[in-house]
């Protein structure tokens, strides 16, 4: 089984979990995702198996959208309720009070990584050396949110909805806003509504997905679609797959595009080619071609 499928990942489920209940359910020996959700975090998780896994790297990664809810006045050390409590105080915080907090995060701005994340260092997941009580220097990386708004108040909890860059953590986003109210605030949900080009409306139970078996799998040359198409002759179709370049002047349909989805006889997909700075000559990028 060959494309991606859009899973609606379930709380309490690893990413890599969930990739492996995939690989149950279609008898796939090689599947992998894009974009790691924490465990306790739902939604919009893509996970491509067989061939589709050489593709990955191809998504669109630049937009993710998240729906998420947090509380005032507790802190722990996974930034989620999920942790150590670390502080916790009473506190009465006004939705007045939040609408004139959120626009300072809204930008192009520096954040500093959670320790409980799935980022190495020196070959070590961070989250390894948190469970065993190891803190180390990180630096901060830029992200940028270019929207953040105030959906929901539910009795202490609020609701945001967070348009943002990607390697964004919105729980040390919650984190950092409570450290501006100076009460501290834990993140309680986090839904995952757009990532790598997929919207929550297209995303599936793993019942669901049990049901629809093929019908649930989106084909790599539909994913692609971000790319303009190429079309090659059979002779060159056999030489693209070999992994060949071909002269662009002799291949139809060529653009301002860098990278293209490759086409022979019948339609049938080869891969994704780049052009090079000259546009003189079409690289292969991927070859779809036969395992």
């Amino acid at each position: 089984m060959n494309g991606f499928v859009v899973l609606n990942k379930e709380e309490g489920m690893s990413s890599f979990f969930a990739a492996g209940c995939l690989r149950k359910i279609f008898n796939e020996k090689k599947t992998g995702h894009a974009g790691t959700l924490d465990p306790m975090a739902v939604g919009v998780l893509p996970v491509a198996m067989g061939k589709a896994t050489r593709f990955i790297d191809f998504l669109p990664d630049s937009v993710k959208s998240y729906v998420a809810r947090f509380r005032f006045g507790t802190t722990t050390d996974t930034l989620d309720r999920t942790g150590t409590v670390l502080t916790q105080t009473s506190v009465s915080v006004s939705p007045e009070e939040v609408l004139a907090i959120l626009p300072s995060f809204v930008g192009v701005q520096q954040q500093m990584p959670p320790m409980f994340s799935a980022l190495s260092q020196n070959g070590v997941r961070l989250y390894e050396l948190a469970r065993q009580g190891i803190e180390v220097e990180r630096k901060t990386r830029e992200i940028e949110i270019s929207s953040l708004e105030l959906t929901g108040v539910y009795d202490d909890e609020f609701e945001i909805t967070v348009c943002c860059s990607k390697g964004t953590y919105i729980r040390s986003l919650i984190a950092d806003i409570g450290q501006k109210h100076g009460s501290g605030a834990v993140m309680t949900s986090l839904q995952r509504t757009l990532s790598n080009g997929f919207g929550i409306d297209q995303a599936l139970s793993l019942e669901q997905i049990r049901e629809a078996r093929e019908n649930a799998v989106l084909p790599v040359e539909d994913v692609m679609k971000i790319y303009p198409d190429i079309r090659v002759s059979s002779a060159q179709a056999v030489r693209f797959r070999n992994g060949g370049e071909l002269a662009a002047i002799r291949v139809k349909g060529v653009t301002d595009a860098s990278l293209y989805r490759v086409f022979g006889p019948e339609q049938s997909f080869l891969g994704l080619g780049e052009l090079t700075e000259d546009r003189e000559t079409l690289l292969v990028k991927r070859v779809y071609g036969n395992d």
